[in-house]
Protein backbone atom coordinates (compact mmCIF):
# COMPACT_ATOMS: atom_id res chain seq x y z
CA UNK A 1 0.00 0.00 0.00
CA UNK A 2 1.42 3.41 -0.95
CA UNK A 3 2.76 5.77 1.71
CA UNK A 4 0.37 8.45 0.42
CA UNK A 5 -2.62 6.14 0.93
CA UNK A 6 -1.38 5.11 4.36
CA UNK A 7 -1.02 8.77 5.29
CA UNK A 8 -4.52 9.53 3.99
CA UNK A 9 -5.98 6.63 5.97
CA UNK A 10 -4.13 7.80 9.10
CA UNK A 11 -5.51 11.31 8.70
CA UNK A 12 -9.02 9.91 8.24
CA UNK A 13 -8.64 7.73 11.33
CA UNK A 14 -7.41 10.69 13.39
CA UNK A 15 -10.31 12.82 12.17
CA UNK A 16 -12.78 10.08 13.05
CA UNK A 17 -11.23 9.70 16.50
CA UNK A 18 -11.35 13.46 17.07
CA UNK A 19 -15.00 13.54 16.06
CA UNK A 20 -15.82 10.70 18.46
CA UNK A 21 -13.89 12.46 21.23
CA UNK A 22 -16.27 15.43 21.22
CA UNK A 23 -18.90 15.15 23.94
CA UNK A 24 -22.38 16.52 23.33
CA UNK A 25 -24.11 17.06 26.68
CA UNK A 26 -27.78 18.08 26.77
CA UNK A 27 -28.63 21.21 28.75
CA UNK A 28 -31.79 21.44 30.83
CA UNK A 29 -33.82 24.36 32.13
CA UNK A 30 -34.36 24.67 35.86
CA UNK A 31 -37.48 26.89 35.92
CA UNK A 32 -39.21 29.70 34.12
CA UNK A 33 -36.67 32.50 33.79
CA UNK A 34 -39.41 35.13 33.82
CA UNK A 35 -40.73 33.77 37.11
CA UNK A 36 -37.23 33.63 38.56
CA UNK A 37 -36.53 37.24 37.65
CA UNK A 38 -39.79 38.35 39.25
CA UNK A 39 -38.61 36.81 42.52
CA UNK A 40 -37.15 39.57 44.77
CA UNK A 41 -34.77 37.02 46.32
CA UNK A 42 -32.84 36.60 43.08
CA UNK A 43 -29.92 38.95 42.71
CA UNK A 44 -27.30 39.31 39.99
CA UNK A 45 -23.81 37.92 40.17
CA UNK A 46 -21.36 40.36 41.73
CA UNK A 47 -17.64 40.46 41.00
CA UNK A 48 -15.23 41.71 43.63
CA UNK A 49 -11.61 42.41 42.73
CA UNK A 50 -12.02 41.13 39.20
CA UNK A 51 -8.77 39.45 38.22
CA UNK A 52 -7.19 40.18 41.60
CA UNK A 53 -9.03 38.35 44.38
CA UNK A 54 -9.68 34.62 43.91
CA UNK A 55 -13.13 34.74 45.52
CA UNK A 56 -16.21 34.69 43.34
CA UNK A 57 -19.20 36.38 44.96
CA UNK A 58 -22.42 35.66 43.21
CA UNK A 59 -26.01 34.51 43.37
CA UNK A 60 -27.04 31.62 41.19
CA UNK A 61 -30.79 31.58 41.77
CA UNK A 62 -31.59 32.81 38.30
CA UNK A 63 -29.30 30.36 36.51
CA UNK A 64 -31.28 28.51 33.91
CA UNK A 65 -29.19 25.73 32.37
CA UNK A 66 -27.69 22.64 33.98
CA UNK A 67 -26.44 19.13 33.13
CA UNK A 68 -24.86 15.93 34.47
CA UNK A 69 -21.60 15.11 36.25
CA UNK A 70 -20.62 12.01 38.25
CA UNK A 71 -18.25 11.63 41.20
CA UNK A 72 -16.59 8.58 42.69
CA UNK A 73 -16.21 4.87 41.93
CA UNK A 74 -18.83 3.58 41.34
CA UNK A 75 -20.29 6.77 39.97
CA UNK A 76 -22.61 8.99 42.01
CA UNK A 77 -24.67 11.18 39.69
CA UNK A 78 -25.42 14.88 40.15
CA UNK A 79 -26.84 17.75 38.15
CA UNK A 80 -24.74 20.90 38.11
CA UNK A 81 -24.81 24.36 36.62
CA UNK A 82 -22.08 24.71 33.98
CA UNK A 83 -20.79 28.13 35.00
CA UNK A 84 -18.11 30.03 33.04
CA UNK A 85 -18.19 32.75 35.72
CA UNK A 86 -16.58 30.64 38.46
CA UNK A 87 -13.92 27.93 38.73
CA UNK A 88 -14.86 25.46 41.49
CA UNK A 89 -16.88 22.26 41.47
CA UNK A 90 -19.14 21.68 44.47
CA UNK A 91 -21.94 19.31 45.42
CA UNK A 92 -23.79 18.67 48.71
CA UNK A 93 -21.98 16.57 51.31
CA UNK A 94 -23.55 13.54 52.99
CA UNK A 95 -23.48 15.56 56.22
CA UNK A 96 -25.33 18.54 54.77
CA UNK A 97 -28.54 18.98 56.75
CA UNK A 98 -31.90 20.49 55.94
CA UNK A 99 -30.41 23.05 53.52
CA UNK A 100 -29.63 20.14 51.15
CA UNK A 101 -32.74 18.11 51.95
CA UNK A 102 -34.06 17.81 48.40
CA UNK A 103 -30.71 17.26 46.69
CA UNK A 104 -28.42 14.36 45.92
CA UNK A 105 -25.54 14.13 48.41
CA UNK A 106 -22.06 12.77 47.88
CA UNK A 107 -21.24 9.66 49.92
CA UNK A 108 -17.44 9.34 50.38
CA UNK A 109 -17.68 5.92 52.05
CA UNK A 110 -19.27 4.52 48.89
CA UNK A 111 -16.36 5.55 46.62
CA UNK A 112 -13.19 3.48 46.35
CA UNK A 113 -11.34 6.42 44.78
CA UNK A 114 -12.18 8.98 47.46
CA UNK A 115 -9.20 10.73 49.09
CA UNK A 116 -9.69 12.95 52.12
CA UNK A 117 -8.50 16.54 51.83
CA UNK A 118 -10.33 18.57 54.45
CA UNK A 119 -9.39 22.08 53.35
CA UNK A 120 -12.17 24.40 54.53
CA UNK A 121 -13.86 26.32 51.73
CA UNK A 122 -16.35 29.19 51.77
CA UNK A 123 -18.36 30.66 48.91
CA UNK A 124 -20.03 33.99 49.61
CA UNK A 125 -23.33 34.58 47.80
CA UNK A 126 -25.56 37.63 47.63
CA UNK A 127 -28.09 35.91 49.88
CA UNK A 128 -25.51 34.51 52.32
CA UNK A 129 -22.57 32.11 52.75
CA UNK A 130 -22.21 28.51 51.60
CA UNK A 131 -19.51 26.44 53.28
CA UNK A 132 -17.90 23.03 53.34
CA UNK A 133 -14.59 21.28 52.76
CA UNK A 134 -12.55 19.99 49.85
CA UNK A 135 -12.04 16.37 48.83
CA UNK A 136 -10.40 14.46 45.97
CA UNK A 137 -12.10 11.88 43.78
CA UNK A 138 -12.63 10.76 40.20
CA UNK A 139 -15.02 13.03 38.28
CA UNK A 140 -16.75 11.74 35.16
CA UNK A 141 -17.86 14.46 32.78
CA UNK A 142 -18.89 14.12 29.14
CA UNK A 143 -17.85 10.46 29.17
CA UNK A 144 -14.31 11.20 30.42
CA UNK A 145 -13.05 10.21 33.89
CA UNK A 146 -10.76 12.77 35.52
CA UNK A 147 -8.72 11.31 38.37
CA UNK A 148 -7.64 13.17 41.50
CA UNK A 149 -10.05 16.06 40.99
CA UNK A 150 -10.39 18.47 43.88
CA UNK A 151 -14.00 19.42 44.58
CA UNK A 152 -15.95 20.86 47.50
CA UNK A 153 -18.45 19.00 49.66
CA UNK A 154 -20.95 21.58 50.90
CA UNK A 155 -22.11 21.04 54.47
CA UNK A 156 -24.23 24.19 54.76
CA UNK A 157 -26.08 25.62 51.75
CA UNK A 158 -28.57 27.71 53.75
CA UNK A 159 -27.14 30.91 52.26
CA UNK A 160 -28.81 30.05 48.95
CA UNK A 161 -32.23 30.02 50.63
CA UNK A 162 -35.48 28.70 49.23
CA UNK A 163 -34.36 29.02 45.61
CA UNK A 164 -31.78 26.24 46.13
CA UNK A 165 -34.28 24.15 48.07
CA UNK A 166 -36.50 23.88 45.00
CA UNK A 167 -33.76 23.94 42.33
CA UNK A 168 -33.41 20.86 40.12
CA UNK A 169 -29.63 21.16 40.09
CA UNK A 170 -27.43 20.01 42.96
CA UNK A 171 -24.25 22.05 42.60
CA UNK A 172 -21.96 24.12 40.42
CA UNK A 173 -19.20 23.24 37.97
CA UNK A 174 -16.99 26.28 37.41
CA UNK A 175 -15.47 26.56 33.92
CA UNK A 176 -13.43 29.75 34.31
CA UNK A 177 -9.64 29.91 34.65
CA UNK A 178 -7.68 28.47 37.61
CA UNK A 179 -6.64 31.90 38.95
CA UNK A 180 -10.10 32.65 40.36
CA UNK A 181 -10.58 29.21 41.89
CA UNK A 182 -11.12 29.37 45.64
CA UNK A 183 -8.05 27.68 47.26
CA UNK A 184 -6.63 27.63 43.68
CA UNK A 185 -7.88 24.07 43.08
CA UNK A 186 -7.50 23.24 39.38
CA UNK A 187 -10.91 23.39 37.65
CA UNK A 188 -12.39 20.25 36.11
CA UNK A 189 -11.94 21.38 32.49
CA UNK A 190 -8.24 22.15 32.94
CA UNK A 191 -7.59 18.77 34.56
CA UNK A 192 -9.55 17.16 31.72
CA UNK A 193 -7.39 18.63 28.96
CA UNK A 194 -4.22 17.75 30.91
CA UNK A 195 -5.24 14.11 31.33
CA UNK A 196 -6.74 13.73 27.82
CA UNK A 197 -4.25 15.44 25.55
CA UNK A 198 -6.06 14.28 22.39
CA UNK A 199 -9.00 16.54 23.22
CA UNK A 200 -9.29 19.91 21.58
CA UNK A 201 -9.00 22.44 24.40
CA UNK A 202 -12.35 24.09 23.78
CA UNK A 203 -15.97 23.90 24.87
CA UNK A 204 -19.05 25.64 23.55
CA UNK A 205 -22.63 26.48 24.55
CA UNK A 206 -25.69 26.18 22.37
CA UNK A 207 -28.47 27.57 24.54
CA UNK A 208 -32.16 27.00 23.82
CA UNK A 209 -33.95 29.96 22.34
CA UNK A 210 -37.32 31.02 23.72
CA UNK A 211 -39.19 28.71 21.37
CA UNK A 212 -37.26 25.45 21.76
CA UNK A 213 -35.50 23.18 24.24
CA UNK A 214 -32.57 22.13 22.07
CA UNK A 215 -29.74 23.19 24.37
CA UNK A 216 -26.35 21.49 24.27
CA UNK A 217 -22.96 21.82 25.92
CA UNK A 218 -20.21 20.67 23.56
CA UNK A 219 -16.95 19.51 25.16
CA UNK A 220 -13.65 19.02 23.34
CA UNK A 221 -14.70 20.61 20.07
CA UNK A 222 -17.51 22.45 18.31
CA UNK A 223 -20.70 21.45 16.52
CA UNK A 224 -20.91 23.20 13.16
CA UNK A 225 -24.65 22.52 12.92
CA UNK A 226 -25.19 24.91 15.83
CA UNK A 227 -24.07 28.12 14.10
CA UNK A 228 -24.19 30.04 10.84
CA UNK A 229 -21.18 31.14 8.78
CA UNK A 230 -17.63 31.30 10.11
CA UNK A 231 -16.52 31.66 13.71
CA UNK A 232 -15.06 35.07 14.59
CA UNK A 233 -12.07 35.07 16.96
CA UNK A 234 -11.55 37.56 19.81
CA UNK A 235 -8.51 37.42 22.10
CA UNK A 236 -8.95 37.33 25.87
CA UNK A 237 -7.67 40.27 27.89
CA UNK A 238 -7.43 38.28 31.12
CA UNK A 239 -7.10 34.60 32.00
CA UNK A 240 -9.30 34.91 35.08
CA UNK A 241 -12.88 35.08 33.89
CA UNK A 242 -13.52 34.65 30.15
CA UNK A 243 -12.92 38.34 29.66
CA UNK A 244 -12.41 40.53 26.62
CA UNK A 245 -13.31 44.06 25.43
CA UNK A 246 -16.44 45.57 23.92
CA UNK A 247 -15.82 48.45 21.50
CA UNK A 248 -19.26 50.02 21.84
CA UNK A 249 -22.89 49.49 22.81
CA UNK A 250 -25.48 51.08 20.54
CA UNK A 251 -29.28 51.15 20.77
CA UNK A 252 -30.75 51.73 17.35
CA UNK A 253 -28.58 54.62 16.11
CA UNK A 254 -27.81 55.91 19.61
CA UNK A 255 -24.29 55.06 20.80
CA UNK A 256 -24.71 54.71 24.55
CA UNK A 257 -21.32 53.38 25.69
CA UNK A 258 -17.78 53.10 24.36
CA UNK A 259 -14.94 50.74 25.25
CA UNK A 260 -15.56 48.53 28.27
CA UNK A 261 -14.50 45.16 29.62
CA UNK A 262 -16.93 42.29 29.18
CA UNK A 263 -17.22 38.81 30.67
CA UNK A 264 -18.88 35.88 28.88
CA UNK A 265 -20.77 34.15 31.65
CA UNK A 266 -23.09 31.17 31.24
CA UNK A 267 -24.05 31.49 34.93
CA UNK A 268 -25.75 34.87 34.47
CA UNK A 269 -29.12 34.79 32.74
CA UNK A 270 -29.21 38.48 31.84
CA UNK A 271 -27.17 40.95 29.85
CA UNK A 272 -25.82 43.35 32.47
CA UNK A 273 -24.39 46.85 32.18
CA UNK A 274 -23.92 50.04 34.19
CA UNK A 275 -27.10 51.08 36.00
CA UNK A 276 -27.35 54.50 34.32
CA UNK A 277 -27.17 52.89 30.86
CA UNK A 278 -29.90 50.41 31.75
CA UNK A 279 -32.03 53.24 33.17
CA UNK A 280 -31.64 55.26 29.97
CA UNK A 281 -32.52 52.25 27.86
CA UNK A 282 -35.54 51.43 30.05
CA UNK A 283 -36.80 54.98 29.58
CA UNK A 284 -36.33 54.72 25.80
CA UNK A 285 -38.57 51.63 25.61
CA UNK A 286 -41.09 52.83 28.22
CA UNK A 287 -40.25 49.98 30.59
CA UNK A 288 -41.69 49.72 34.09
CA UNK A 289 -39.36 49.04 37.01
CA UNK A 290 -40.27 45.76 38.66
CA UNK A 291 -37.60 46.11 41.35
CA UNK A 292 -34.23 47.89 41.42
CA UNK A 293 -32.38 47.12 38.21
CA UNK A 294 -35.15 44.98 36.68
CA UNK A 295 -37.81 46.08 34.25
CA UNK A 296 -40.87 44.82 32.41
CA UNK A 297 -42.38 45.84 29.08
CA UNK A 298 -45.73 44.94 27.49
CA UNK A 299 -45.21 41.86 25.33
CA UNK A 300 -47.15 43.62 22.58
CA UNK A 301 -44.53 46.40 22.31
CA UNK A 302 -41.69 44.31 20.84
CA UNK A 303 -42.39 45.43 17.27
CA UNK A 304 -41.69 49.06 18.22
CA UNK A 305 -38.54 48.46 20.27
CA UNK A 306 -35.01 49.07 18.90
CA UNK A 307 -32.25 46.54 18.28
CA UNK A 308 -29.07 46.42 20.39
CA UNK A 309 -25.71 46.48 18.61
CA UNK A 310 -22.71 45.20 20.57
CA UNK A 311 -19.33 45.68 18.89
CA UNK A 312 -16.66 43.16 19.91
CA UNK A 313 -13.32 42.98 18.14
CA UNK A 314 -14.55 45.24 15.35
CA UNK A 315 -17.61 43.14 14.56
CA UNK A 316 -21.13 44.09 15.55
CA UNK A 317 -23.51 41.53 17.03
CA UNK A 318 -27.16 42.49 16.96
CA UNK A 319 -29.84 41.52 19.46
CA UNK A 320 -33.38 42.17 18.32
CA UNK A 321 -36.22 42.70 20.83
CA UNK A 322 -37.22 39.05 20.55
CA UNK A 323 -33.69 38.20 21.75
CA UNK A 324 -33.42 40.52 24.74
CA UNK A 325 -37.01 40.43 25.99
CA UNK A 326 -37.91 37.32 28.00
CA UNK A 327 -41.42 36.26 27.11
CA UNK A 328 -42.75 33.50 29.35
CA UNK A 329 -46.00 35.21 30.30
CA UNK A 330 -47.24 36.64 26.97
CA UNK A 331 -48.71 39.67 28.77
CA UNK A 332 -45.97 41.52 30.65
CA UNK A 333 -42.46 40.55 29.54
CA UNK A 334 -39.15 40.83 31.38
CA UNK A 335 -36.44 43.06 29.95
CA UNK A 336 -33.35 40.86 29.81
CA UNK A 337 -31.04 43.79 30.59
CA UNK A 338 -29.96 44.32 34.19
CA UNK A 339 -28.22 47.27 35.85
CA UNK A 340 -25.09 46.51 37.87
CA UNK A 341 -22.31 48.86 38.97
CA UNK A 342 -18.80 48.11 40.11
CA UNK A 343 -16.40 50.86 41.19
CA UNK A 344 -13.29 51.78 39.22
CA UNK A 345 -10.81 50.38 38.41
CA UNK A 346 -12.84 47.15 38.27
CA UNK A 347 -15.81 48.77 36.52
CA UNK A 348 -17.41 49.55 34.32
CA UNK A 349 -17.73 45.93 33.27
CA UNK A 350 -20.50 44.26 31.32
CA UNK A 351 -21.65 40.65 31.55
CA UNK A 352 -22.67 38.93 28.35
CA UNK A 353 -24.94 36.35 29.98
CA UNK A 354 -27.42 33.91 28.52
CA UNK A 355 -29.39 36.64 26.73
CA UNK A 356 -26.32 37.23 24.56
CA UNK A 357 -25.11 33.60 24.41
CA UNK A 358 -28.52 32.35 23.29
CA UNK A 359 -28.26 34.51 20.16
CA UNK A 360 -24.50 34.17 19.67
CA UNK A 361 -22.96 30.69 19.72
CA UNK A 362 -19.93 31.06 21.97
CA UNK A 363 -16.80 28.90 21.90
CA UNK A 364 -14.42 29.06 24.88
CA UNK A 365 -10.96 28.32 23.46
CA UNK A 366 -8.36 27.69 26.17
CA UNK A 367 -5.61 26.58 23.77
CA UNK A 368 -5.55 29.93 21.99
CA UNK A 369 -6.78 32.08 24.93
CA UNK A 370 -9.67 33.40 22.91
CA UNK A 371 -13.41 33.44 22.47
CA UNK A 372 -15.07 32.52 19.18
CA UNK A 373 -18.47 33.80 18.08
CA UNK A 374 -21.07 33.10 15.40
CA UNK A 375 -24.83 33.52 15.24
CA UNK A 376 -26.57 30.46 16.67
CA UNK A 377 -28.69 28.39 14.32
CA UNK A 378 -31.97 27.53 16.00
CA UNK A 379 -34.69 25.39 14.48
CA UNK A 380 -38.15 27.01 14.64
CA UNK A 381 -40.52 25.23 16.98
CA UNK A 382 -43.75 23.52 16.03
CA UNK A 383 -45.57 26.72 16.95
CA UNK A 384 -44.62 28.02 13.52
CA UNK A 385 -43.20 31.28 14.86
CA UNK A 386 -40.31 32.73 12.90
CA UNK A 387 -37.04 33.49 14.60
CA UNK A 388 -35.61 36.95 14.12
CA UNK A 389 -32.19 37.07 12.51
CA UNK A 390 -29.65 39.85 12.55
CA UNK A 391 -26.90 40.59 10.06
CA UNK A 392 -23.26 40.87 11.10
CA UNK A 393 -22.00 44.37 10.43
CA UNK A 394 -18.47 45.71 10.41
CA UNK A 395 -17.18 49.20 11.23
Amino acid sequence: MSRLLLTALAVMACAAFAAEAIAHIPLRRSRSLAKALRDPRTTPRVYHGLGDVPIVINNLMDVQFWGPVSLGTPQQDFMVVYDTGSSNLWVPASTCGISCLLHRRYQPTESSTYVANGTVVNFLYGSGPVSGFESDDTVTFGGYSITGQVFAQITNASGLGLAFDIAQWDGIMGLAWPFISVTRATPVFFNLITQYTQLEQVFAFFLPDQESNDGQFVLGGINTSHFEGELFNVSLTSMTYWQTVMDSFTVGDNRMHGIARIVLDSGTSMLTGPTHIVQQFAAMVNATQLMPGRYTVPCTSLSTMPSLHISIGGRIWTLDPVDYVINDENVECILGFLGMDLPAPIGPIWIMGDVFMRKVYTVFDAANTQLRFAYAKHTPSSSGKKLHKAVVRKH
